[in-house]
C-alpha cells in the first residue's frame, strides 16, 4: 500500500524522503521482509511501536544488531503525545516506524498515517503477517471470521462488556470470533497520578485463563446463553513463533491448560465446516 505526495508519481516520490510504516511480523527480528529491511537500513531515524503488541522474548538490541540501526522505542505516551516528532522531518529524510505484526493492526497507526499525509509527507506501508491472518493456523478458515473483539482487563470500577453483543452477532451469523486479549505496557499508576507523580505499573499480559474468566463473568450477568464452561474454544499463544501453542477444548479445560508465556489470544468458533472440525480435532487438549 503506497501513498505519495499529491502531484507526484510514486517513482518521483521515491526520490524524495519517505515515512515508512513497516510490519515486523510475529516471530523475531528475522521476520521483517527484505523490502522492510532495505527501508530500515536507508532510514535516518527508526522507531519501534511497543504498546499495541510486543515480540515476546525479543529484545530491542536484537533488532538493532540485525538491522544495523539504533532504534527508539515509541511507547503509548510517545506515540499519542509526541507523534509529531516521528513525522517532523520525514519530508527531508527517510524515517521508519516499526510495528509488531502489520502496520494497520491498530488505529493509532492510522492516525499517524493521516497526520503525515496532511503534512504532505510521502508515506509507504510495508506489510507483514499479523494475528489477523496467522490465526488461520488453528484450522478455522479466515473468511468465516466475524468482527474481532478486544477484551480489556477488568478493574474494580470498570468492567467493560460491549464486546458481548459483537460475539452474539457473530454467532448468530455462524461466524468465528477472534478475541484479542489485553496487554498493559508502561501504563501510568492512577494512584501515583492522583499524587501528582508519574509512576508506571509493571507490564501485564492477559492470559487465556483470565480472558475466559471475564467472558464467563459477563455471560453470568447477561444470561443470553452465548457460551458456558462447556463451550468449545481455541487458545493460541505466541502465534508465529517457534514455540507457538494451539490448543482446543471446552472453556473449563482451557482454563487449566498451561499455555506458557505471552502473548495469548482466544477464538470462539461459530458454525464449523466438517474440514474445520477435522483440523481442530488435531489440537484438542483431550486428544488421545
Amino acid at each position: 500500500a503506497d501513498a505519495v505526495r499529491p502531484g507526484l508519481s510514486f517513482a518521483q516520490a521515491r526520490e524524495t524522503a519517505m515515512l515508512y510504516f513497516i510490519g515486523v511480523g510475529l516471530g523475531d527480528e528475522r521476520d521483517i521482509t527484505l523490502k522492510g529491511l532495505d527501508a530500515v537500513k536507508g532510514s535516518a531515524r527508526v522507531y519501534l511501536e511497543s504498546y499495541t503488541s510486543i515480540l515476546p522474548g525479543v529484545d530491542k538490541s536484537a533488532l538493532e544488531a540485525l538491522y544495523g540501526k539504533t532504534i527508539e522505542v515509541a511507547d503509548r505516551e510517545f506515540v499519542e503525545e509526541r507523534a509529531g516528532e516521528i513525522v517532523d522531518g520525514a519530508d527531508g529524510e527517510d524515517v521508519s516506524f516499526l510495528v509488531v505484526g502489520d502496520p494497520f493492526g491498530a488505529t493509532t497507526h492510522t492516525d499517524l498515517w493521516v497526520r503525515a499525509r496532511k503534512q504532505g509527507v510521502p508515506v509507504r506501508v510495508i506489510h507483514n503477517a499479523s494475528i489477523m491472518n496467522a490465526i488461520g493456523a488453528c484450522g478455522l478458515q479466515l473468511y468465516r471470521y466475524g468482527e474481532a473483539i478486544s477484551i480489556a482487563f477488568f478493574t474494580e470500577s470498570w468492567r467493560p462488556d460491549s464486546w458481548y453483543e459483537k460475539i452474539a452477532s457473530n454467532l448468530k451469523a455462524g461466524l468465528h470470533t477472534l478475541c484479542l486479549l489485553d496487554i498493559k505496557v508502561k501504563e501510568p499508576s492512577l494512584e501515583a497520578l492522583a499524587r501528582g507523580k508519574k509512576v508506571y505499573e509493571p507490564p501485564r499480559f492477559m492470559t487465556i485463563q483470565q480472558g475466559i474468566d471475564q467472558l464467563l463473568e459477563v455471560e453470568g450477568r447477561k444470561k443470553a446463553g452465548l457460551f458456558s464452561e462447556d463451550t468449545l474454544c481455541v487458545g493460541v499463544a505466541r502465534l508465529g513463533q517457534e514455540k507457538q501453542v494451539i490448543a482446543a477444548g471446552p472453556m473449563k479445560q482451557l482454563r487449566e491448560y498451561d499455555f506458557g508465556p505471552p502473548l495469548h489470544s482466544l477464538v470462539i468458533p461459530g458454525t464449523m465446516h466438517f474440514l474445520e472440525e477435522e483440523i481442530l480435532s488435531e489440537f484438542r487438549v483431550d486428544k488421545g
